[in-house]
């Protein structure tokens, strides 16, 4: 889960800034889902769902190996790739959906909301924010109830191997309690990867983990409406 230049036209692993309210849409996050719950977002990134969660009651765990820089590069960086993303997504706004969004500004605008509430969650409360990286987690077993994690695996198959998910799901299986809800199930120009699912989750199964597909409200790239969900004992 490095963050290296890649020959393919997007470049780095994106850091994206997403908001509670798209959060909810895209693991299908009911008020249930976030009270009192320990949640691990995995990677985080420069979303502000940790502290939005957090202030509906959530106890809030974000994970991703670009908090072991600064907060003031942080602030930076929560920027430059939101710009960076948002950019992306209308140059190629045939390749999405936006009905959820409104139009490629009112994204943009969100985005930059959202990475606003990061920096200064991220000043407020530094404790919430490790610097850690999937395949390999600092976390004991079963610490959190519900684990989050998009817009890695399954999007960046064209550099992560069927192996790298593999260890990454068996680790985000390994601390979490309850669920692990993974999206989108598609790569970042929209390709889906419905044999490499189907894989993994036979290797899952193999493993004793259980898993499901459901469908959910939102779709950004066309065709993105599945997450795959795992399932604690």
């Amino acid at each position: 889960m490095k963050h290296p230049l890649d020959t393919d036209v997007l470049g780095e692993f994106l850091v994206s800034a997403r908001s509670l309210a798209e959060y909810r849409a895209i693991f299908d996050l009911a008020d249930a889902d976030l009270q009192g719950r320990r949640i691990l977002d995995c990677p985080g990134g420069a979303a502000s769902f940790t502290t939005e969660a957090s202030d509906l009651g959530a106890h809030v765990t974000a994970a991703d190996p670009i908090y072991s820089r600064s907060a003031e590069q942080l602030r930076s960086l929560a920027v430059s790739e939101t710009d960076r993303g948002s950019d992306w997504a209308t140059a190629h706004s045939d390749r999405y959906r936006w009905d959820w969004y409104g139009d490629p500004e009112r994204h943009r605008a969100l985005r930059h909301a959202a990475a606003g509430r990061f920096a200064a969650d991220l000043t407020a409360h530094p404790e919430r924010y490790m610097a850690a990286e999937l395949p390999s987690l600092p976390f004991r077993d079963n610490s959190f109830d519900l684990v989050l994690s998009s817009h890695l695996l399954f999007t960046y198959a064209d550099r992560l191997d069927a192996d790298f998910h593999l260890a990454a799901l068996l680790e985000l299986a390994r601390v979490s309690a309850w669920e692990t809800r993974l999206y989108p199930l598609v790569d970042h120009i929209g390709r889906h990867h419905d044999v490499l699912v189907e894989h993994l989750r036979k290797e899952l199964r193999d493993k004793g983990i259980h898993s499901t597909l459901r469908e959910t409200e939102y779709e950004f790239h066309h065709g993105a409406n599945t997450m795959l969900i795992l399932h604690g004992d």
